[in-house]
């Protein structure tokens, strides 16, 4: 194939993301490690007002499922394999394993820059602070908080309320010399030192050179998105597009697997950019999901592909103020077979059981059954989240028709 629709792009790009994938009766650690090699990434969020943006794209894909099974997939080795890892891969995100060698290049990066958010960790401190890590560890900042305090925190910057040894858990973390074992019930980080965190053997396996981690990172992209742009393909793991002296690209790994054959170049209906298609891409007759999306999903984070693909456009208006916003704080799009068919503003009001929906609106075209097919996907979404019953508000277009579907 070297021209494609946009309707063939868009179901190349869902069955990449396992949307096509054949469901099995009750989500297992199989079911999880498929989908995981989908996506490739699961972006970390701390915003709770739903469920945490990390476990949404697993539901997505997967349906209702223990939520165990993500911390099981990322405990240290011992009697099962750390199947997974958090580190810096699209943004703060858990991704498999085999991946930290190839992301010692971006480690290395942030060790000759000093960091990544513009306030320096105290280089002082760094020793000392690795040496607690390495006696005590697993263990949060605010556990080693009082020990390496050197003064009241200063309000600067974002980062205002980080405390001197968070500042350096972090740049140790950035940097690979600290690994995150996990999180506490208050979403608090838990470091480490890798050897304690990862498996031996991917702790020993060979460094790729920078360009080889790329053009691996690339690869991967390729894999997960089906069809995309050389902007996409860097995008999902926040490549460098374009190549720079001595710097390895996005651009350079694309030029090599165009002639391994592993990427075709083709282009989209409706695309002004040069798009590129998986060797292994699947382009499938129809795509027979239902159901609803984080927006930190992979499917629509990075915006202008969701348009591109579903003529889509989405913004999420957390950071919005309240009387600006035109659809809600936490709003979902929902997936109707291979159509993003409407979207939803939800809350998960736990002290009462109740999944609350503020807004519901519907997309241009969307068809009769969304209010029916909508008010299921809510259903099973509250049952998955151990609410009890679903509440629909005033606002929108589809609220009026989903109200009646959830009574009905």
């Amino acid at each position: 194939m070297d021209q494609l629709t946009q309707l063939q792009a868009r179901r190349i790009a869902l069955a990449a993301q396992g949307f096509t994938d054949r469901a099995h009766a009750v989500p297992s650690m199989r079911t999880l490690e498929r989908t995981v090699a989908r996506t490739g990434v699961l972006q970390v969020d701390s915003v709770n007002v739903l469920q945490r943006a990390h476990y949404m794209p697993l539901y997505s894909r997967m349906g209702p499922y223990d939520t165990d099974l993500l911390r099981r997939a990322a405990q240290p080795p011992g009697s099962r394999p750390r199947r997974v890892v958090e580190y810096w891969a699209h943004v703060q995100a858990f991704m498999p394993v085999d991946l930290w060698p190839v992301m010692q290049h971006r480690m290395d990066h942030y060790r000759s820059e000093r960091g990544k958010w513009g306030f320096a960790a105290d280089a002082d401190l760094e020793s000392r602070v690795l040496d607690a890590v390495r006696d005590r560890g697993p263990v949060t900042a605010r556990d080693l908080e009082d020990e390496f305090s050197t003064g009241p925190r200063t309000k600067e910057h974002w980062g205002w309320n980080w405390s001197e040894a968070r500042k350096v858990l972090d740049y140790l973390y950035l940097v690979g010399d600290v690994a995150i074992a996990g999180r506490t019930t208050q979403f608090e980080v838990l470091y480490d030192v890798p050897e304690r965190v990862l498996p031996a053997e991917v702790l020993a396996a060979p460094t790729p050179t920078p360009q080889e981690a790329v053009t691996e990172l690339v690869r991967r992209a390729a894999r997960s998105h089906g069809v995309a742009s050389g902007a996409d393909l860097a995008d999902y793991y926040r490549l460098r597009l374009q190549p720079a002296p001595g710097k390895a690209s996005a651009k350079v790994a694309i030029d090599e697997l165009v002639e391994s054959g592993e990427l075709s170049p083709v282009t989209v209906q409706g695309w002004k950019r040069q798009a590129y298609l998986h060797r292994d891409a699947r382009l499938p007759r129809r795509v027979g999901a239902r159901t609803l999306l984080s927006p930190f999903d992979p499917v629509v984070w990075e915006r202008a592909r969701a348009e591109a693909l579903f003529d889509f456009f989405y913004r999420i208006e957390i950071y919005v103020p309240k009387e600006q916003r035109l659809h809600g704080y936490y709003v979902l799009p929902f997936l109707l077979g291979d159509r993003l068919v409407g979207r939803v503003d939800l809350k998960a009001d736990r002290a009462t059981g109740v999944l609350l929906v503020p807004g519901a609106f519907a997309e241009a075209g969307a068809p009769p059954e969304t209010a029916e097919e909508l008010a299921a996907e809510l259903w099973r979404l509250a049952g998955w989240l151990g609410l009890d019953d679903v509440v629909v508000g005033g606002r929108g277009d589809l609220a009026g028709a989903l109200a009646h579907a959830l009574g009905a």
